[in-house]
């Protein structure tokens, strides 16, 4: 059965945030009719709902073969580092990622491999090779956050670059406030995470936020959706570059970049760092995709 969308219209809130609003009302002027406000109304589009698992998994198989062309299209590969995971609608304590050594801008859906909860492939496509740091930092991720459906990580220049300075973002722009008092910092590295150990004590430092700087690592990002995970990814990257940029413009001149105030940044956290924001702004990353692609990724 084919996915379906939530049938209550959906408006914009004062602060940002998709909510439902009562047929026939602009949103923000309740009150105030459609046939008198006609093209105030903003309904936005949801996550898919499906009642049939095994669809859902194949639709989701999809979405995480075009995250990876994403990655592969920003540059986010270095050699064969670099992971994006989907807990498995159907057997949920297994994950589908991507296989070791298959270039991020070729992967299909059919590449895909499946992971249980021991580390082993049980279904995929041809090349069955795992990276057993995958397998140990999304997997203690996956377990100890079950609101995650998706997680990345990658070696993306202008993170990594940032994740050796050992502190969090600073809230410089709007978009870095997505990022507010909802990331961390894992404050070791103790080379390629290939313990047990080491994959737990990422997770517990993730605790429920949306993203981590690994230090002297890399990014890593999760989301309720492989959308929502993707475009933290993105926005962290191109938060890191502009903080990297506005601290060297500001030092050349003997000053230090303007930040956001507390009571701001929370406020636009909650327009632009919910789970529906992030799904929501992901999707242009993935319609060009797949117009650019003509949907080969899907194979």
């Amino acid at each position: 059965m084919a996915p379906h969308a939530e049938d209550q219209p959906v408006g914009l809130s004062a602060n940002g945030q998709a909510e439902p609003v009562n047929k026939g009302e602009a949103p923000q002027e309740p009150g105030i009719k459609e046939d008198t406000a006609r093209g105030k109304q903003m309904e936005f589009p949801r996550p898919p709902k499906f009642e049939d698992k095994y669809e859902e998994r194949e639709y989701q198989k999809g979405k995480l073969a075009a995250a990876f062309r994403i990655f592969g299209k920003y540059g986010f590969d270095e050699g064969v580092a670099g992971h994006i995971t989907l807990r498995d609608p159907v057997q949920t304590d297994c994950f589908w990622v991507n296989p070791f050594g298959v270039a991020f801008s070729h992967i299909r859906k059919s590449d895909l491999i499946l992971v249980n909860h021991e580390g082993k492939v049980i279904d995929g496509g041809e090349v069955r090779l795992l990276n057993t740091a995958a397998y140990m930092i999304h997997h203690a991720v996956h377990t100890a956050r079950p609101d995650v459906m998706c997680a990345a990580h990658s070696h993306s220049i202008y993170g990594r670059t940032f994740c050796t300075l050992g502190r969090k973002l600073d809230t410089l722009t709007q978009d870095s406030c997505a990022f507010h008092d909802d990331h961390v910092v894992y404050e070791s590295f103790n080379g390629i995470v290939l313990a047990e150990k080491e994959g737990k004590n990422i997770a517990s430092c993730l605790g429920n936020k949306k993203a981590a700087l690994l230090q002297n690592h890399g990014l890593l990002t999760v989301g309720k959706t492989i959308e929502e995970a993707v475009f933290w990814f993105v926005s962290m990257e191109k938060c890191c570059h502009a903080q990297l940029m506005a601290e060297a413009a500001a030092a050349s001149r003997g000053e230090k970049p303007i930040q956001i105030g507390d009571e701001d940044a929370m406020y636009t956290r909650r327009a632009v760092g919910s789970p529906q924001a992030g799904w929501f702004s992901a999707k242009p990353l993935f319609d060009v995709i797949h117009r650019e692609t003509q949907g080969e990724y899907l194979q």
